[in-house]
Order: C-alpha cells, then sequence, then structure tokens
C-alpha cells in the first residue's frame, strides 16, 4: 500500500492531543488589534479543540496523526 499524502496547510494549523482529539489556535488575532474588543482578544488566547464533525475532516487530512 502506497504512502499517504498529508495535507501541508493542516499539519500547519492543527495538533492532536493525546487522546486523539484535534487541537486549534484561534483566528483574527495576529494584527488589527486595536479595533478589537479586549474581550475578544481574551478569548482568543490559547487553543480549543475541534468539534467532532470537524474533527473527521481533518484526520483524513493528516493520516499519520
Amino acid at each position: 500500500m502506497p504512502k499517504l499524502k498529508t495535507k501541508s496547510s493542516a499539519k500547519k494549523r492543527f495538533s492532536a492531543t493525546s487522546t486523539g482529539k484535534i487541537k486549534k489556535n484561534a483566528a483574527f488575532k495576529r494584527h488589527l488589534l486595536f479595533n478589537k474588543g479586549t474581550k475578544m482578544k481574551r478569548h482568543a488566547r490559547g487553543t480549543s479543540l475541534l468539534s467532532e464533525s470537524d474533527s473527521k475532516i481533518v484526520k483524513k487530512f493528516l493520516p499519520y496523526l
């Protein structure tokens, strides 16, 4: 059986926890932050977990995760 390709964009954006769930970073926190509220910036800190339906899609992009 041949090797499977990994989506390069997905491997840069997602990582897995030890239990197999998919972690992601929050969006909209790179630039133009003076326009955004403090609450929005605070909630964008750190990482969060993808939903089950989204993680099924991402796991197809990352076959060796």
